[in-house]
């Protein structure tokens, strides 16, 4: 298979070949112990394996984690604050806000909360633009999949159509075999020269070295096929097989559906354009975010706070009464008297009665207009038009690369049909010329040279209806892709 037709089938191959699905990636998936894959068990241990899978699905899991936070920021953000402070010499009572002259240990407890009312609707604006991205990451990592599921299915066929190619070489090796054999009857018979049994060994050499050279080919393949698997422990090819399916040969009807039939179709399908499309829906809410940033904010905030203070206010209880004299004058002579008096002692409050005590609240709806930021705002909605304008270029050029594709993808449909029906036609008259080649060579009528010439042809063109074969039914199947047609090559 050639490199270009990794072109041609673009991306969601698994979803459409083989129903594999994104979840499935996320599982765990082990080499299978037996050494025959099927293409399923190749496309599986790919998926799990491959490193840009794992990145894409990195990729997934951040637009989910932004995407939870733009909706928690809907809620109020609550802080707490505490302090412990220690002093001494001349300071200010926390308490009091007095100078005193000692050591005085504090403490100041405080919880806020604040929660925005309105902002533009940046706050939603910003939830459906991380929706819209999350979901373009998603279709990105499908699209990932399937060009990693198309490398499989391409490497996979190339050991398949290696293969039968190899059948092929043995073929004409045992074809060969024979005709050393007969050849050389005839030779020890005195039928036919000697010269001759040398061409036919020469041409068994020939064909054996097409088998090596077979045989390499397939091994080759499936070390591209085992490395697109990223398998360890699998590197020996000679261990390691597939399964074998015949392909029939294919119908030669014209293609059902014009190009821009299958375009229209694909245009709703391929997870690269929706992933474009989604794209520039995120951008465009996010041209909205940020003109939110021009429009008035209005919050709700609260705060609860209170103080602890080693030297804080006493509280005094009466602790019984005294007598106390006092001298009064009366007539202006002095007499001393003597009355009660209460008594009274004195404790500092404890430490939960001080936090209960100095406690204090307040809440505040607060209005911050914007006047003038520096052209800030304007810039950011000028920069997020330029980003949304990218996008939209962008998904153009996917949806014009889509269409060039297809348009290939017909192309070389039509150019592999008229390839394989010619190649056809050419294997049916190099058979009628081989055989009457080799008839006349068994009654003498050639030369070994014309006979080698004959069979050589027709080894050649064996191949390469082999390939145009494969050639064929992968470009029609390419647009069945398109078409988000149930894919199947059994």
């Amino acid at each position: 298979m050639t490199n270009h037709l990794r072109t041609h089938l673009g991306k969601g191959l698994v979803a459409a070949l083989l129903t594999v699905n994104v979840a499935f990636a996320q599982t765990t998936v082990q080499a299978p112990a037996a050494t025959r894959y099927s293409l399923r068990q190749c496309i599986d241990v790919a998926l799990q394996n491959n490193l840009t899978i794992k990145q894409g699905q990195l990729d997934v899991q951040g637009a989910d984690l932004q995407l939870r936070q733009a909706k928690f920021n809907r809620y109020p953000s609550v802080t707490g604050f505490a302090n412990q402070n220690l002093s001494s010499g001349r300071t200010i009572n926390p308490f009091s806000n007095s100078f005193v002259t000692r050591s005085i240990s504090s403490n100041n407890y405080q919880l806020s909360a604040n929660a925005t009312l309105f902002n533009g609707f940046a706050l939603q604006n910003t939830i459906k633009q991380n929706d819209l991205f999350l979901q373009s990451s998603e279709q990105s990592l499908r699209a990932t999949q399937n060009n990693v599921a198309l490398t499989v299915v391409q490497n996979y066929l190339n050991v398949l159509t290696n293969t039968e190619q190899l059948d092929i070489a043995r073929r004409q090796v045992e074809t060969s075999r024979t005709q050393v054999d007969r050849t050389q009857r005839l030779v020890n018979a005195g039928t036919l020269p000697e010269a001759n049994l040398y061409d036919i060994r020469a041409q068994l050499a020939n064909d054996e070295l097409a088998v090596v050279n077979a045989l390499n080919n397939v091994d080759l393949a499936k070390l591209a096929l085992l490395q697109t698997m990223n398998v360890s422990g699998l590197g020996n090819t000679s261990t390691f097989d597939v399964e074998r399916f015949d392909l029939p040969d294919p119908t030669l009807e014209p293609y059902s559906a014009s190009v821009q039939q299958i375009y229209e179709i694909a245009q709703q399908n391929m997870p690269e354009v929706r992933a474009a499309e989604l794209r520039v829906k995120s951008d465009a809410l996010g041209v909205n975010v940020a003109k939110a940033a021009l429009m008035p904010v209005l919050s709700l905030s609260g705060a609860v706070n209170t103080l602890y203070s080693s030297v804080g206010a006493q509280k005094q209880f009466e602790n019984g009464t005294e007598r106390v004299g006092q001298t009064i004058f009366i007539q202006g002579i002095p007499q001393e008297v003597f009355i009660e008096q209460p008594t009274f002692r004195y404790e500092d409050y404890g430490y939960g009665e001080q936090l209960r005590n100095n406690l204090n609240r307040s809440v505040s709806l607060n209005l911050q207009i914007p006047i003038f930021n520096r052209l800030q705002g304007r810039n950011r909605i000028t920069s997020a038009t330029i980003t949304q304008k990218t996008s939209e270029i962008a998904a153009d050029n996917v949806r014009l690369t889509l269409r060039q594709n297809i348009e290939q993808a017909y192309t070389n449909m039509v150019a592999a049909n008229n390839r394989f029906k010619a190649t056809q036609v050419q294997v049916q008259s190099l058979e009628l010329a081989f055989r009457a080649a080799e008839s006349r060579l068994n009654a003498g009528a050639i030369n070994t040279v014309d006979y080698n010439i004959a069979k050589n042809n027709l080894d050649r063109a064996r191949a390469n209806l082999v390939q145009a074969k494969y050639d064929y039914i992968f470009r029609t199947k390419i647009l069945d892709f398109y078409q988000n047609k149930p894919l199947s090559f059994q």
